[in-house]
């Protein structure tokens, strides 16, 4: 087998990991970055101190630490996870203590008017947080959890220190075969950049969708 040959059949493998990966990931530290934003907010004094406690650690520690502490760590107390579920959960708590932020910041910026005239009219503070706030929140906070999606496309790079067969995965083992690394890594960068380039493209059609004239997020400025 050529070594183009052998290259792009093991880099579509690579690339359908990465994906998978990004599939589990993406949405679940949109969603835990949410709910850990609102615990910042409107929690009580020990969900606030958890959820302050949670974000100063995961965002004090390096992806690759976590990384390393979802494999090993984990297992020397008896939790053993696979190289794609310790890659996974470390990129989602990596990435939700940022976004988190976002979605705090979000919130404590819209006008508290509005809070006000959903208690005056009997609305549970759920219902309140669920269809008033968080509607106006999320669409603030999304050009910045749109760069968090960028950086979990590059951060899944990280995933092959654990023995994950994903896009930097096979550009190493191809190139320690062929020793090629011009090649190899030129290649593997240039299928990141169309990866982040079309998230980009893709991210930016839905804050345009996601838009509302007057709003704060216009993205024609």
């Amino acid at each position: 087998m050529s070594f183009w040959n052998e290259f792009f059949s093991k880099l579509y493998i690579g690339v359908l990991t990465t994906l998978q990966l990004l599939a589990v990931a993406i949405p679940s530290s949109i969603i835990l970055g949410i709910f850990i934003g609102v615990l910042r907010v409107y929690g009580g004094k020990i969900e606030k101190t958890l959820a302050n406690l949670y974000v100063h650690i995961f965002r004090g520690f390096p992806l690759l630490v976590t990384l390393m502490i979802m494999f090993f760590g984990l297992a020397d107390i008896g939790i053993r996870l696979t190289p794609y579920w310790a890659a996974a959960l470390a990129i989602i708590v990596c990435s939700s203590a940022y976004q988190s932020e976002y979605v705090r910041m979000s919130i404590l910026s819209i006008d508290e008017g509005q809070s006000l005239a959903a208690r005056s009219l009997g609305m549970k503070r759920s219902v309140e947080i669920l269809y008033i706030i968080l509607p106006q929140a999320f669409r603030i906070a999304f050009p910045g959890i749109g760069n968090e999606i960028i950086y979990m496309i590059l951060y899944s790079s990280l995933a092959y220190i654990v023995g994950v067969n994903e896009i930097f995965s096979v550009a190493i083992s191809v190139n320690s075969i062929w020793f090629k690394p011009t090649e190899v890594f030129l290649t593997t960068a240039l299928i990141y950049l169309a990866m982040t380039t079309m998230a980009s493209y893709g991210l930016k059609k839905l804050e345009r969708k996601l838009w509302i004239p007057g709003f704060e997020t216009d993205v024609k400025r």
